[in-house]
């Protein structure tokens, strides 16, 4: 079976130091628990995202949390996009290699025209919000000290709604903000590509990258709670068992290894129907073949279900995002 996913220490000792510069006094009972060396669970930093949120009053501490990490907090990989010659590079180093900092998400890059998406896709759903503003903001913030600041005539995007007001985000992040998108992403010109970083150093470059490929081996960072999310994205309508079956494994089996990763079928399963559904939505799909299309067995199910995940109705949410693209518009 596949290793248990988790996160470098040094982010995890980034989160920690946040905490402290807020003020904030963690729990004793569960900083006892963090590993003093070695990777942190990333079940347990769910306990710790859960924990900080709780106790600060600040709705943009994702945000801030982010643009607060240096290179250090991302481990290897940090020195390694450091050492590449171009943004480009760099990028392309990012998603082989995030895995090595944490198996919270994936990286990929998607190319719209002349824009070049860096796309988050996180598998987390405790703090969703917090932790993918944290990410994003934490590339943003690389971005520009790898370049000598020169990184600009970007956006931020987002799938969620914002926690404060679209100012407040412009004012801490210096660059547009928008949300309720399709993905979350950092968009920008793919010309800055080629744009040279102030640290290229390829003698560097090539002597690390040897040592995380051996890292990343190491890690075997395909979960079992990854392959079931990546198998409901494509399946949404199927249950614990088909899933279980298209494994080789029984449902008593998967429930016990998914216990073992600190998370459920059930938990697993409303997180990818919640992404589906507001993809779907965004995407002009009415209520009832958003329902269908996820298995519900009627619409009702279908809205009862979402106002769980998203604290409002699907006809809501719609006309909340159709009035956001209007306004931007």
């Amino acid at each position: 079976m596949r290793a248990q996913p988790s996160v470098t220490q040094q982010f995890t000792q980034g989160i920690l130091q946040g905490a402290q510069r807020s003020g904030i006094v963690l729990p004793e009972s569960l900083l006892t628990r963090l590993p003093a060396d070695g990777r942190t669970p990333l079940a347990l930093q769910d306990e710790l995202w859960e924990a900080y949120c709780q106790l600060s009053n600040d709705p943009l501490l994702g945000i801030r949390l982010g643009l607060s990490l240096h290179v250090g907090h991302l481990d290897l990989v940090g020195m390694l996009l450091m050492s590449c010659e171009t943004l480009g590079e760099a990028l392309d180093m990012l998603v082989d290699y995030h895995p090595i900092v944490g198996e919270g998400g994936d990286f990929s890059l998607a190319f719209h025209g002349r824009q070049c998406h860096l796309v988050y896709q996180p598998h987390y759903s405790v703090r969703r919000r917090e932790r993918v503003e944290a990410v994003m903001a934490c590339v943003l913030n690389m971005a520009r000290w790898v370049s000598g600041g020169d990184f600009e005539g970007c956006h931020l995007q987002f799938t969620s709604t914002p926690a404060a007001s679209i100012e407040d985000y412009r004012a801490c992040l210096a660059v547009d903000v928008a949300f309720s998108a399709d993905t979350d992403a950092l968009c920008f010109s793919e010309s800055l590509q080629a744009m040279p970083l102030i640290q290229a150093n390829a003698a560097i470059r090539d002597h690390l990258r040897p040592l995380a490929d051996n890292i990343l081996a190491g890690l075997d960072s395909a979960s079992l709670s990854a392959q079931v999310q990546q198998l409901l994205r494509q399946q949404p309508r199927w249950g614990k068992e088909r899933v279980a079956d298209q494994l080789g494994i029984s449902g008593r089996h998967l429930v016990r290894k998914l216990q073992e990763e600190g998370s459920s079928f059930r938990l697993l399963r409303a997180t990818v129907l919640q992404q589906l559904a507001e993809q779907f939505l965004r995407a002009g799909e009415t209520v009832s073949r958003t329902a269908e299309a996820l298995g519900f067995s009627d619409e009702s199910a279908f809205v009862k279900a979402f106002k769980r995940w998203a604290g409002t109705t699907p006809a809501q949410y719609r006309l909340s995002y159709d009035a956001q693209q209007a306004g931007e518009d």
